[in-house]
């Protein structure tokens, strides 16, 4: 089967990973400036350097690259750091050198695939890097599912803690019922966190942890309030009834915006969609009349400058659609 026969395959690898980054851009914004300061007041800006206490390292996963000392893995990622959290935030139980085996793997079946069915030269290498780049693709959409888990039960939690406070337990004993109550990640992290305090490191540096964990604003709300109030005093369980309050009402303005913007969410997804789409067609139908695009250095030229204004159009449309709740 020759490369000008395979063209089809390529033309659809190459729609499936510009959709897809189309898609990811569109999916979600950049932390605004309240999220940065409230990443700042909880700590998470001064990253792990603090977490070097030996007591959190028996709790804590196996990290996925120990920083501590010189490996091969430590000198091919540039930025480890990041990798390390990704996989913690992710909950994988696979074991790193399983993992990078899994990617490498893919990897080399992209490139025999584009050998034995003879694509063009520089077709093989992005169908190595596509199948390569599916397992983290993979850990970044398990994260974000196990967030959303974890951010739609906080409300139940904050408000669990708060009646065990009502009824005279401590703030160690609220957290200690979520565990056990609940189920899901949220109860995992506020196990975790429990474990933590109870082998003596400060509650209020485990409640950091979570949050450097799970990235989000209502979880910083919270581990802000716990702080402030144990270091100026107050009535903790109001505060949380509030919290709770707002994170539920927060959770509705968000659904009320998803629905009012589903319609240009919509109309973004067939406007970026259909270019490619009816590319393909045309090539399927008359490949000789899509042909004069790839042979040709002005087609080539056209190409480009019609990709470029794809990308473009879905930032546009990522701005006009996308409001912060």
């Amino acid at each position: 089967m020759g490369g000008t026969a395979m063209l089809p395959m390529v033309i659809g690898m190459v729609v499936i990973v510009v959709v897809g980054g189309l898609g990811l851009i569109m999916s979600r914004s950049s932390d605004p400036h309240a999220e940065e300061r409230l990443a700042g007041l909880t700590g998470q800006k001064k990253r792990r350097e603090k977490k070097s206490d030996a007591v959190s390292s028996i709790l804590a996963r196996p990290a996925a690259i120990d920083l501590g000392r010189p490996s091969f893995w430590n000198r091919l990622i540039p930025n480890a750091e990041n990798l390390n959290l990704l996989y913690e935030q992710a909950d994988v139980n696979m074991r790193f050198r399983g993992f990078m085996t899994l990617v490498g793997g893919l990897g080399v079946l992209g490139l025999a695939i584009g050998v034995v069915f003879r694509l063009p030269i520089y077709a093989i290498p992005l169908g190595g890097m596509f199948l390569a780049g599916m397992p983290f693709a993979w850990l970044v959409r398990r994260k974000h599912r196990r967030i959303r888990l974890f951010v739609s039960a906080m409300p139940d939690a904050v408000e669990l803690i708060s009646r065990a406070l009502r009824a005279g337990h401590g703030l160690a004993s609220g957290l200690h019922l979520v565990a056990d109550e609940m189920k899901g990640p949220i109860a995992d992290e506020f196990n975790r966190v429990f474990e933590e305090q109870n082998l003596g490191i400060p509650i209020e540096l485990a409640l950091r942890n979570m949050a450097d964990r799970i990235p989000v604003m209502d979880v910083r709300f919270f581990v802000i309030a716990v702080i402030i109030q144990r270091a100026s005093g107050g009535d903790l369980a109001e505060i949380l009834d509030k919290i709770g309050k707002l994170i539920r009402q927060r959770f509705e303005l968000f659904g009320h915006v998803k629905s009012l913007t589903a319609e240009g969410r919509l109309s973004g997804i067939v406007l970026l969609g259909m270019p490619p789409a009816l590319l393909a067609f045309l090539y399927a139908v008359n490949r000789d009349y899509i042909n004069v695009l790839f042979q040709t250095p002005i087609g080539v030229k056209l190409l480009t400058f019609t990709a470029i204004l794809q990308v473009l159009g879905a930032w546009s449309i990522k701005k006009i659609v996308s409001i912060k709740v």
